[in-house]
């Protein structure tokens, strides 16, 4: 090779050497300044979902598809000087367009603020009614706390006895982050119940074994008992005694048949069985025609001759097959320690309270009084 054709050479080489380091320069310059250069847009906010089980290479993609970040391969990068790829927690973010990859790589490590709401879930209601509360506090969706509540896996791990988890919901106000799985929201629910149950128990020990031992019931029992005082109650001072009229119907010897006939237990049965009635159905369908909730009719001949809701006391002897509702801790402890009198009969002759009788001649003539 001749000495012109060798410097030409060389000075190919050398300018493609010198272009190549430009352009190494440029990009690495670029690269260097990559994390805190702002995204080309507008501010406008972007909600991206972080998944659990999504790779950072997939949560690039992500942010780059939503147009957070451009590069993803940068990003990937930078994320890996920062040894941040395993770091970024799951959740729903609300990002900009023009933030920097710096800044969204912090969110991300950062994870989504926790937001928390109040729910208080009144006492009495069955656990259609508070899971309904739950849902509309954005907790938890209540087809799927229903579902779970019925689980039969779910129930035995909880020894929870019975077709669902009603009873075992304690009244009372929680502070929920939001979202939270339906499995923690229940399981924290059934934990308050039996903190409560427990005190109330110890503190009542001698008439509730004494109750317990006269009836041969279980706990369960007593928490059925202090479901329907909750429904019946309003005055307060008047749960012991209407928990006395029904220990009396059930324990007395001139008390036949031993019925309970009490109308909120046909309501249960009709508004919260997976498999309602004839009667139940029909007693429903008014309301559904006319928009509102199920059982907004008053109860019918229909519904208190129905032999097919388990749950009417009116034509079955003794409980129910499990609580109406869940109970707050007065009506527990009316259950575990009734008054003592000696009523058979009560009528509300107000708002808030009743009239109790021993015999039903005297019952008729209240409720004569007060009703008719």
């Amino acid at each position: 090779m001749s000495k012109k054709a060798f410097r030409t050479a060389l000075l190919v080489v050398l300018g493609t050497l010198a272009i190549a380091l430009l352009v190494a320069g440029y990009y690495g310059w670029q690269l260097y300044r990559y994390p805190e250069t702002k995204h080309a847009g507008k501010g406008a906010e972007i909600v991206v979902k972080i998944e659990r089980g999504m790779s950072f290479p997939q949560i690039a993609a992500r942010l780059h598809e939503k147009r957070v970040i451009d590069r993803p391969s940068w990003f990937r990068f930078y994320a890996m000087r920062r040894g941040a790829t395993t770091a970024v927690k799951t959740g729903e973010y609300t990002l900009r367009d023009n933030m920097k990859p710096r800044e969204v790589l912090d969110r991300l490590i950062a994870g989504v603020p926790e937001r928390t709401v109040k729910v208080t879930l009144p006492e009495g209601r069955n656990m259609l009614e508070l899971f309904e509360e739950i849902e509309q506090a954005g907790v938890a969706k209540k087809l799927e706390l229903e579902a779970l509540a019925r689980d039969p896996e779910f129930l035995r791990k909880h020894a929870i006895a019975g077709e669902s988890i009603d009873g075992m919901l304690f009244p009372d106000t929680y502070e929920f982050v939001v979202p939270t799985s339906p499995r923690k929201v229940l399981e924290r629910l059934i934990e308050a119940h039996r903190r409560a149950w427990n005190q109330l128990a110890r503190e009542n020990a001698k008439s509730l074994a004494k109750l317990k031992q006269r009836l041969q019931w279980s706990d369960r029992d007593v928490l059925v008992l202090a479901s329907i005082v909750e429904k019946e109650a309003v005055d307060p001072a008047e749960r012991p005694r209407i928990a006395q009229v029904f220990v009396n119907r059930l324990t007395s010897p001139t008390f036949k048949p031993k019925r309970l006939e009490t109308d909120p237990t046909i309501r249960y049965g009709c508004l919260v069985s997976v498999k309602p009635s004839a009667a139940c159905i029909a007693w429903n369908e008014p309301c559904r025609k006319a928009g509102k909730p199920d059982g907004c009719e008053r109860l019918r001949r229909l519904q208190l001759d129905d032999k097919d809701n388990p749950y009417n006391t009116y034509q079955h002897e003794g409980l129910p097959p499990g609580p109406i509702g869940n109970p707050g801790k007065a009506s527990m402890q009316a259950a575990m320690k009734p008054d003592g009198s000696d009523y058979f009969y009560f009528v509300a002759d107000s708002p808030r309270t009743h009239v109790f009788s021993k015999t039903y001649a005297e019952h008729n003539a209240a409720v004569d009084k007060y009703q008719r």
